[in-house]
């Protein structure tokens, strides 16, 4: 789960501007497509720890979760910081949003509050003969950068995190 060049410099250069809209900076991805770009900026409240809080996605009546007003702030502020830097070339869209039900995991460091739920893995090299898994998430190791999902009843397998290209939650209701 390393960042590429690209993107560690991107996120280094927006972070500040997201935490000046009391929100903090979940991850990002940018996508070149040719001519036109996308930019994608997920953000999150700080004080979430809870998964069920995380899960509903959407501001409630007491303010928690990300609501369209930090998407139209982040926006603003974010659009400030890229036009005078300018560090994409060519055109690109900025889209802001919370990470959603299905949430990406950007570093390793987001997956402990998500144990015992269901996670989409796609990794770099395959690991038991599969590159994709759909397992539960059993124990994050920080230490050794490592996660143990269990794939199978009782059938639980390691993986190093720089071996995850993609990891995102699975939402189920």
């Amino acid at each position: 789960m390393k960042l590429s060049n690209k993107n560690q410099a991107l996120q280094d250069l927006i972070a500040p501007a997201v935490a000046a809209c009391d929100v903090e900076l979940w991850g990002i991805e940018f996508l070149p497509q040719g001519k036109r770009s996308m930019l994608r900026v997920y953000i999150d409240r700080a004080n979430q720890t809870e998964s069920t809080q995380v899960l509903e996605g959407l501001a409630d009546e007491q303010g928690n979760g990300i609501g369209v007003q930090d998407c139209v702030n982040v926006t603003k502020q974010v659009g400030a910081i890229l036009d005078v830097h300018d560090p994409i070339s060519g055109e690109y869209s900025l889209e802001v949003s919370s990470p959603g039900w299905d949430r990406p995991f950007f570093e390793l460091t987001q997956m402990p509050a998500y144990i015992g739920q269901q996670v989409a893995l796609r990794l770099i090299a395959a690991v038991e003969n599969r590159r994709k898994f759909q397992a539960k998430l059993v124990a994050v190791d920080l230490d050794n950068e490592t996660i143990q999902v269990e794939v199978e009843k009782q059938h639980v397998i390691e993986i190093d995190s720089q071996n995850i290209d993609k990891a995102n939650l699975v939402y189920q209701d």
